[in-house]
């Protein structure tokens, strides 16, 4: 009966290697446009706006956002395109379409 030294690392198939660097670029490029967008959201859209929406996920390249009154879901169905190109502009992330949700309103909480 013979030992069995671990020598390292063991050779793993070229198909399963590139599978597994493919998937990490593409994981990485995922998180830069989240990143681009969440963190570039007022610069992107101005003070005005980012006041009353608010991006909520990105996901092949559908942006939800959600707003706090209905009449900003109204306004930002037609500034749509601006927001879309200024995204490109600002943050470098291309955003085929966005998605909008009515939600709760935000601000200080009364005491």
């Amino acid at each position: 009966m013979s030992e069995r030294r671990d020598d390292g690392p063991q050779p793993i198939r070229l198909d399963a290697a590139l599978d597994r660097v493919v998937r990490s670029l593409r994981a990485g490029a995922v998180r830069a446009e989240v990143a681009g967008v969440f963190g570039r959201w007022e610069d992107a859209v101005g003070p005005a706006l980012a006041a009353h929406v608010r991006p909520i996920r990105l996901d092949r390249g559908v942006l939800l956002v959600e707003v706090d009154d209905p009449a900003w879901a109204t306004q930002l169905r037609f500034l749509s395109d601006d927001v879309r190109a200024r995204l490109r502009t600002v943050a470098g992330v291309r955003v085929e379409r966005l998605e909008v949700r009515v939600g709760g309103r935000r601000g200080p909480t009364p005491s």
